[in-house]
């Protein structure tokens, strides 16, 4: 069985993609569980940039194939806001309640049809041989008027699906999965990774 690496120390998104690579031979473990502790710097402009050199690095160090996402919010009022920056907005160690805060604050007199969102999810493999593959989904919903929902996490409270007429943090997490642009992503990838190994 292969053994595949990824990018991350949030026991959270391990859960979430072993439950999506669940049929294929491999098993996913995180950094941690590798005995990787290094801290990569995410300075790229994009989302595929970030992930790319968090796969690519993390890779380098167990010479196993390595996947790493990055993902975030662009909110087309904030011209794409917060974007790459999602975790860092307002300091990386600002609590995500007090950023949901300032982003309703900031799109308080802002009307429906302006206040139109998307979570990007972005996710990079490389392989020991030099190979590397980009997967990238999305969903589309519109910033709320409050925090609500339980479920989730970051700024889930403050996404509203229009269609489901709930916040993303108000679905379960296999209807989140679903539909989730990281879940989304992960399948994509998943098809690209049983045509590699």
């Amino acid at each position: 069985m292969e053994t595949i690496i990824f990018a991350t120390k949030n026991k959270g998104k391990i859960k979430e993609i072993n439950a999506i690579l669940a049929d294929m031979p491999v098993q996913v473990v995180s950094m941690e569980e590798a005995g990787i502790t290094i801290d990569v710097v995410e300075d790229g402009t994009t989302f595929e940039a970030n992930a790319m050199k968090k796969a690519t690095q993390i890779m380098q160090i167990s010479q196993k194939i390595t996947l790493a996402d990055d993902s975030g919010l662009e909110i087309d009022y904030l011209d794409k806001a917060p974007g790459v920056y999602s975790a860092r907005f307002l300091g990386e160690d600002t609590p995500y309640s007090e950023k949901c805060k300032a982003i309703l604050e900031k799109l308080k007199d802002v009307p429906e049809d302006k206040r139109t969102a998307r979570f990007v999810s972005c996710i990079a493999a490389a392989f020991p041989d030099g190979r590397q593959l980009i997967s990238y989904d999305t969903i589309e919903g519109i910033i709320g008027w409050e925090s609500k929902g339980t479920n989730g996490f970051g700024y889930d409270p403050i996404f509203y699906l229009p269609e489901r007429k709930k916040y993303m943090a108000e679905l379960l997490p296999e209807e989140k999965n679903a539909i989730s642009h990281r879940g989304k992503a992960l399948r994509k990838m998943k098809d690209l990774l049983q045509k590699e190994l």
